[in-house]
């Protein structure tokens, strides 16, 4: 099992081991208001919703996390033992280092630019190993199945998703949304104040929640396989200077 299968892992028990315990509170619901253990009052409706909205921010937690481990792979596979130089890599991952080194992408002073620029002409000149970077990954609170498919395309490989799980994440859900893209909007709206925890889980069930749970996961599951080829196939490198 790969690192990043591992990572994934760990943090989706956190998740289940949640709607595990919603499940428990649902079930005894059905026999009148759920208590906890030596608690005086029984959970109100309020704060039962209030716990199922967690799960919006949980599973973005999810989302995000996985992304940035699976951006965060690459460029260390890039980095390896200061293995490769940027006439190894791709034509899409050395963009990526030269956005970085040289800083295209930032607004700076034209002195600034100039040192930026000197650095990368320093590092090309030598012929250096790539040294430690980060890939941009762009804004927080925005992954969803579109960005995911986004940065996949500027890293230089196609994300390939089986049939039915990518009709599943594209399908819409609930508000004419995908299941990623709720899960995007309400943690957004969520964070941002526009939207109380009690009114964003109104009429739902642990069922939907755990449906949208799986349909999320099933989808990450298979970006994260994808992403585990693209390292250990020495794909961010040049076809002619892998290894064979």
């Amino acid at each position: 099992m790969s690192a990043l299968t591992i990572g994934f892992q760990e943090r989706l028990a956190e998740v289940e081991a949640y709607l595990e315990f919603l499940s428990t509170m649902e079930a005894q619901a059905q026999h009148g208001p759920p208590r906890l253990h030596g608690a005086e009052h029984p959970i109100s409706t309020q704060q039962q919703r209030i716990l199922y909205s967690s799960v919006y921010l949980q599973l973005y937690n999810l989302v995000e996390a996985t992304m940035s481990r699976c951006i965060e792979a690459v460029a260390e596979a890039a980095m390896e033992s200061g293995r490769w130089k940027p006439s190894d890599l791709s034509d899409s991952l050395r963009r990526e280092w030269v956005r970085v080194t040289a800083r295209t992408h930032e607004n700076l002073t034209p002195e600034h630019r100039l040192e930026s620029a000197l650095r990368l002409c320093d590092h090309l000149v030598a012929s250096l190993p790539i040294a430690a970077f980060d890939i941009n990954k762009g804004g927080g609170g925005n992954w969803d199945d579109t960005a995911i498919e986004a940065i996949s395309q500027r890293l230089g490989f196609q994300l390939i998703v089986s049939q039915p799980v990518y009709s599943a994440i594209k399908q819409p859900f609930r508000d004419e949304l995908g299941p990623m893209a709720l899960v995007k909007q309400l943690r957004n709206r969520l964070a941002h104040g526009s939207i109380s925890f009690a009114q964003c889980a109104e009429d739902v069930t642990v069922g939907r929640l755990v449906e949208l749970k799986e349909k999320t996961v099933d989808y990450l599951m298979e970006v994260v396989g994808c992403f585990t080829d693209y390292v250990e196939s020495f794909e961010y490198l040049l076809p002619e200077r892998r290894p064979a």
